[in-house]
């Protein structure tokens, strides 16, 4: 490296830094600081490293590709994710993770999908036939539920419906307390903590989580009491065996599954909500995906085999997520001293790079804030710059639930769509929340009419 030349930023508060004005409004924040300062932003969020925020494709692609190499994901690092999901496929590192990986991925082969497609269906029938007509529901309540249980059905063959209220509350409180402690500077300077210093959050917390765990051991052993293959991914999790024949441990099925049945219901729920946010508050698009079902069904139900022919539920799936990304934010960590852009950034950096930032981005994308779901056609994606649109990350640690999450995501879409017009609920107000996901603070609110 030539010179050492760091990137520029907003100047930061002595002591914390650039957190009061983070903490504040997040989303605000970094589409503020990438258009004030460039593709390339310093910032101070941790007392202790630099974060630097990156807003330019071919940035994104190097560091997302290079991955394992010159990059980690450095999870380790922050103290909720690793509590709540340990050592599982988001958070694990090196060979670990890779074996972890591969152990998962047969679970998400596209035939199995296609099975998992009949569980989709047959839940989102069970939660629309409890909606009456003139109901006012909270949508994202209702999108939490239903993808919880279809996440638990096809990957752990359980179902939850009995609990659902229950294991719904601990997963609120989970997220909440990311959000409270994630933004606040009084949480922030009590993170300095061990988590396992009683404050109010991290006591809620905790209590959260044994509740999840309870939970997922039961599965657990209830499966071994039942031994064999249903063909699931908890079977092939079991059934997995390292080099010198031992089994995964209690722990080590625990992270997985922990890791499989959050981030497989959480990132759709929201992206399900927002959707249906989008075309309550959009009837024309509503009526054209309502005119593609009835085309595509025939007036009948709609089927697993009719997902391919959804085209503009895909589009409106990838607009929302394009607007409303589900995982706003990833970020790595730097193993050896890198130069990006002509920028040097030392070992140890914390390097960010935001979807939501990217997707809004006016560079590359006409009217960016307008829910346009019609630009998605004609191959629209493949003449986007690559990772200017990345809402399942990319390199090595692309999502692997990506296809299971877009044939749920459309599927019930459809369903919704095909028996209930949805209407947005006067004067309620809708917040983005940048907690572990991005969603609606305060949840959605809508009225249900029957087609």
């Amino acid at each position: 490296m030539s010179e050492l030349i760091i990137p520029p930023g907003p100047k930061g508060k002595m002591l914390l830094g650039n957190l009061p004005d983070f903490g504040k409004d997040p989303l605000g924040y970094l589409t503020q600081t990438a258009e004030s300062y460039g593709d390339l932003v310093k910032m101070r969020l941790e007392k202790d490293r630099d974060t630097i925020l990156v807003s330019h494709p071919d940035h994104i692609e190097y560091i997302l590709m290079q991955t394992n190499k010159i990059f980690s994901k450095g999870y380790h690092r922050d103290r909720i994710m690793s509590m709540v999901l340990g050592n599982g496929l988001v958070t694990s590192e090196g060979d670990f993770w890779l074996r972890q990986r591969r152990l998962s991925q047969p679970a998400f082969h596209r035939n199995r999908i296609h099975r998992y497609g009949e569980h989709m269906l047959a839940y989102a029938g069970s939660m629309l036939a409890e909606w009456q007509d003139g109901q006012t529901r909270d949508i994202h309540e209702d999108m939490m539920d239903v993808t919880m249980n279809i996440v638990a059905k096809s990957l752990f063959d359980a179902d939850l419906q009995k609990n659902a209220d229950h294991i719904s509350s601990s997963i609120c409180r989970v997220m909440t307390e990311y959000n409270t402690q994630m933004g606040s500077i009084f949480q922030r300077l009590l993170s300095l903590l061990p988590i396992t210093v009683p404050t109010p959050g991290n006591a809620k917390l905790k209590k959260s989580v044994e509740q999840l765990d309870g939970l997922i051991y039961e599965m657990i052993a209830s499966r071994r009491t039942e031994p064999g293959d249903r063909g699931d991914l908890l079977s092939m999790l079991l059934e997995a065996r390292d080099d010198d024949g031992s089994a995964m441990s209690e722990l080590q099925l625990r992270d997985e599954i922990m890791t499989m049945f959050l981030a497989g219901h959480e990132t759709t729920a929201n992206t399900l909500s927002w959707a249906l946010h989008l075309l309550a508050t959009h009837p024309e698009i509503q009526n054209r995906l309502l005119a593609e079902v009835r085309e595509k069904c025939a007036g009948g139900a709609i089927q697993v085999t009719d997902f391919p022919e959804l085209t503009f539920a895909h589009y409106i799936i990838k607009e929302t997520m394009r607007l409303y990304p589900p995982v706003w934010i990833i970020s790595r960590e730097t193993l050896q001293d890198v130069e990006l852009g002509g920028f040097h950034i030392p070992k140890g950096t914390e390097v960010s790079m935001s979807q939501w930032v990217m997707h809004r981005h006016p560079r590359y994308f006409e009217d960016p804030l307008s829910f346009m779901p019609e630009r998605w056609e004609n191959d629209f994606e493949k003449r986007l710059s690559k990772y200017v649109y990345f809402p399942f990350g990319g390199g090595p640690r692309f999502c692997i639930g990506n296809n299971f999450a877009l044939m749920e995501a459309v599927l019930l879409l459809a369903a919704i769509v095909q028996r209930f017009e949805i209407v947005p609920s006067a004067h309620f107000e809708v917040i983005p929340e940048a907690s572990i996901t991005l969603r609606p603070k305060h949840g959605l609110s809508v009225q249900v009419k029957t087609r």
